[in-house]
This record gives structure tokens, sequence and C-alpha cells, in this order.
């Protein structure tokens, strides 16, 4: 096993599984078999969803710089509800049965797609309305993320941890190669309204699946101030020697090079001049590398951990710089597809390292700043950008957020060697 140090004594301490059981080992445990699988059908209609409000979003836009505005507008409505409400997620996902809270968010979900249907199909979803849409998903997302990450490593036995979260990404990723072309072919077909219709309907796969699996208790018994448990779970990250850096990192790589995602729809449109089948393809593409990349973290396990995500998050980093510099569709399929694999490899390895070098616990709240990364910088991230294309433009704003993720990333493999030999 590899060593890491502990955050108070110093001291040399075993944490990250090096043993590799084997990739598809997590399958012989029937809870997340179960959970796998209503992620895999929900999550098609996740992409289909993302897919079709971009491309709404964007099309509405009379070019480039205020679509992308207008896309990172949407952004920040999902970056509020996280920033706030995904430390209080990570007391919930500690203190109280997963499964129920599960239940909760996915039904919530479920409604309100549906009820964002419901405003396309009768024309009257103004920006206004899909920003508050994208906020009340976000705020039940900040709730669901620490929750069901936090339960992955509860339903399988130490050394399947690291494939185990490889698989969960799977179940994430493998739909985004069908989604968006789905979604291209049925916006061109019969308009965006029925992607948001799909998605409320296959969301009600993983309340199926939370139907047959068995109650998760609580992983802490413990009650009293909320605040207080929060400030702790804070302080034990800016302690750790390898945590700190890694969430360091994940700041920076939401803020400059995540957005990229968000902000296809713009770059489709308004640089690549496609359609939505053409961005259905791109997002397809990205998707594909983030299935290599899921795939790539399941085999591993926690072997090499530090170094492979420094390594991703490098490439990331590069390759939004290249997108930048692109304008042909096939020359951004492939960056894409590279920049997906390195991605995927990058924030897997980040909640590898953040939930095994975390104690049990603490690994809901720990989880829940990873979330509030996630759900909630990547969305500001893709406001910052979007305002920083409206003077740049949309391609050379990538090439310089590229540059400052690539060298942040270059910084911490220099001078940080004990998150180098995790």
């Amino acid at each position: 096993m590899k060593t890491s140090i502990d955050p108070v004594t110093g001291d040399a301490e075993q944490r990250v599984p090096d043993a590799r059981p084997g990739m598809l080992g997590p399958f012989a445990f029937r809870d997340f078999r179960l959970l796998w699988s209503g992620l895999l059908v929900s999550n098609l209609g996740t992409w289909m969803q993302f897919t079709a409000l971009g491309f709404y979003v964007a099309s509405l836009a009379p070019n480039g710089r205020i679509g992308s505005f207008d896309i990172g507008l949407i952004g920040a409505s999902r970056a509020l509800p996280a920033l706030l409400l995904s430390p209080f997620a990570g007391v919930v996902a500690d203190r109280y049965p997963r499964r129920r809270v599960l239940f909760f968010t996915n039904g919530t979900t479920s409604v309100v797609s549906f009820l964002t249907f419901v405003l396309i199909a009768t024309a009257h979803a103004p920006l206004w309305a899909l920003m508050i849409a994208s906020g009340l998903q976000a705020a039940t997302q900040s709730f669901d993320a620490p929750a069901r990450q936090s339960w992955v490593p509860l339903m399988v036995p130490r050394e399947h941890v690291g494939s185990a979260i490889g698989l969960n990404s799977v179940a994430f990723n493998a739909p985004s190669v069908i989604g968006p072309p789905l979604a291209g072919l049925l916006i061109a077909g019969a308009g965006i309204g029925p992607c948001f219709l799909a998605n409320s309907a296959l969301t009600l796969a993983v309340l199926i699946a939370l139907a047959f699996m068995k109650p998760a208790p609580p992983s802490s018994r413990r009650r009293g101030n909320v605040l207080a448990a929060i400030l702790e779970g804070v302080r034990f990250l800016i302690g750790h020697p390898v945590l700190r850096w890694v969430v360091l990192l994940l700041v920076v790589t939401s803020l400059t090079v995540r957005p990229y995602n968000f902000l296809l729809p713009a770059y489709a449109v308004h640089v690549l001049h496609t359609d939505a089948r053409g961005l259905g393809w791109l997002l397809a593409a990205s998707g594909g590398g983030a299935i290599c990349g899921a795939f790539f973290t399941a085999a591993t396990g926690g072997a090499r951990r530090g170094a492979i995500w420094l390594i991703s998050a490098g490439v990331a980093a590069a390759g939004v710089s290249v997108l930048g510099l692109t304008q042909a569709i096939g020359v951004a399929a492939a960056v894409l597809a590279v920049i997906g694999l390195a991605t995927l490899s990058f924030i897997s390895s980040s909640n590898i390292m953040l939930q095994t070098l975390a104690p049990d616990d603490m690994r809901g709240r720990v989880v829940s700043v990873y979330a509030m990364i996630l759900l909630g910088l990547v969305p500001l991230g893709s406001l910052l950008i979007g305002s920083l294309a409206t003077a740049f433009e949309l391609r050379w704003t990538f090439v310089l957020a590229g540059a400052v993720a690539f060298a942040c990333a270059v910084a911490i493999a220099a001078t940080q060697r004990a998150v180098r030999d995790v």
C-alpha cells in the first residue's frame, strides 16, 4: 500500500489502497449493482437535458458573445445554491440515512424536469425561468452528490473503493456518448421539450433501484451544532498535507478548465457554426474520452494516484488551450476526446484521494466540499469565462484559462512531494 502523512503527527500511515483486486470487483456487491444500474439509466436523461438546455440558450442569442454570457448566467443560477447548500449537505450525508436523502433528491429532480418541459412546451420559458429551474436542480444535486458518493465506499470493501469510484464515473459518463447525439436527433425532429420530459422519466430509474436496496445507517451518530461540524471538516482539509492541494487545484480547474463543457453550445454554434446534431457529436466525443478516463480510473484503483492526478490536470488544461485554437469540427472532436479523458481522470483521482484519506465519520463533509466545488464553482466558472468571452472572444478565453490551470498544476507538481507520492 502507498503511504500518506498524518496531518497531526506527521507520521506515515497506510491509507490509499494499492492492491487491485479487479476492475469489475465492485459488481459482486448487490447494492452497488443496483445503484450503478439506476444511475446509468438516469444519466442518459441528464445528458439529453444538458444538451438541449445549452443549445436552446445559445440558439436564442444573436451572437457568440451574448450566447456565452447567457449560458454563463445559467451556470451562475446553478452555482449559488450549490455554494450555499453543499456544506450543510455534507453534514446531512454524515448524519442521516443516505437512502432516504437520495429518494428525496431524485424525486425532486424528476418533478423539476417535468415542470421545465411544460414551460418549454407552452412557450413560457424565458431565460429567467430556465435560471430558476436550473437553480432548483442544483440545490437538489447539492444534497444528492455527498450522500451518493460517500455511500459508495460503504457498499464495497476498502480494496474495491478505487474501482467503485471509477465505475461510478462510468455510470455518469457512458450515457454522455449516447445522450447528446440522441438529444440532437430529438431536437431536430420534435423540438427541445421532449429532452426534458425524457430526463424526468429516466430519473425514476434511481428511485426504483433505491427501493430494492438495503437502508444505510448514518456514518456518524453525533449531533449538535451544524456550523461546528462544517468547520471541523474545513479544518481537516486545510490541515491535511495532501488534500489541501487537491482542493486548491480543484478550485482552479473548476473556474478555468471545467467550464468548457458548459460553453460548448456557444462554441459549436458561433465558432464552429454547426447545428444541434453537430453539438451532440462534440459532446459525445468529450463523453467518449470521459468513459475511457473512468475505465482507466477503475483499472488503476489507488495506484500512483497522485502522479496520475497531476498529469491528468496538466493534460486537461493544455487541451482547453488547444481547443481555443481550433476551428475545424473534426479536430475539435479529437481534442475534446482527450480533454474528456484527462478531466475525468483528474476529478475521479481527486475523489479517490479525498475519500480514502478521510476518516469514515468525516467522509460526507469532505465529499460535500468536492461536490460544492464541482456543482458550484464550475457553473460560476462558466459565468466568469462567458463574461471574459464578451471582451476577448470565446476562443482566446479558452487559451488563457487553460494556460492558468496548467501553470498551477506544474507548480504543485514541482513543490509538493507528498502529493506526488500518494
